[in-house]
């Protein structure tokens, strides 16, 4: 197994357990804003977005996709890459994906949010690796 695919493979894993973290955050989140306070679906998405989304940043900069010191992008500016790419997924697609199961084909909501994280979940990796903690122009991708 050659190393640039190992890496990516490691880098997976980790995203994935990270991934698992905030997929129970966000759905029980969610599902409390939209069954305990009664919120409508789309707030409770909201507030699920902007808390697990800067937890996911704070683990995955640390844990995931490690920066040699130089390389490094300003945390600002990777945090807001983080948010845009999870607003992409969390916000733009979840929310169509929701409207479409719970309005048109009546699926409950306790499901369309579960099916809705086991998709985006993987899209967010791509986003992340290859343009949130990219390094700057002229070196290679994070390892």
């Amino acid at each position: 197994m050659n190393k640039k695919f190992k890496t990516i493979l490691t880098q997976f894993i980790k995203f994935g357990m990270v991934g698992v973290i905030n997929t129970v955050l966000s759905y029980l989140i969610t599902n409390g804003c939209y069954y305990i306070l009664h919120l409508h679906e789309q707030i409770s998405n909201l507030i699920s977005f902007l808390i697990t989304v800067l937890i996911s940043y704070l683990l995955n900069s640390r844990f995931v996709f490690c920066q040699e010191e130089g390389s490094r992008q300003p945390w600002y500016r990777a945090l807001a890459k983080v948010y845009a790419s999870y607003a992409l997924t969390e916000l733009v697609l979840m929310g169509i994906l929701l409207f479409i199961q719970e309005r048109l084909f009546g699926v409950p909501h306790y499901i369309a949010t579960f099916v809705n994280l086991c998709v985006t979940v993987p899209l967010n990796f791509l986003l992340n690796k290859f343009w949130a903690y990219r390094k700057s122009e002229g070196s290679s991708n994070i390892t």
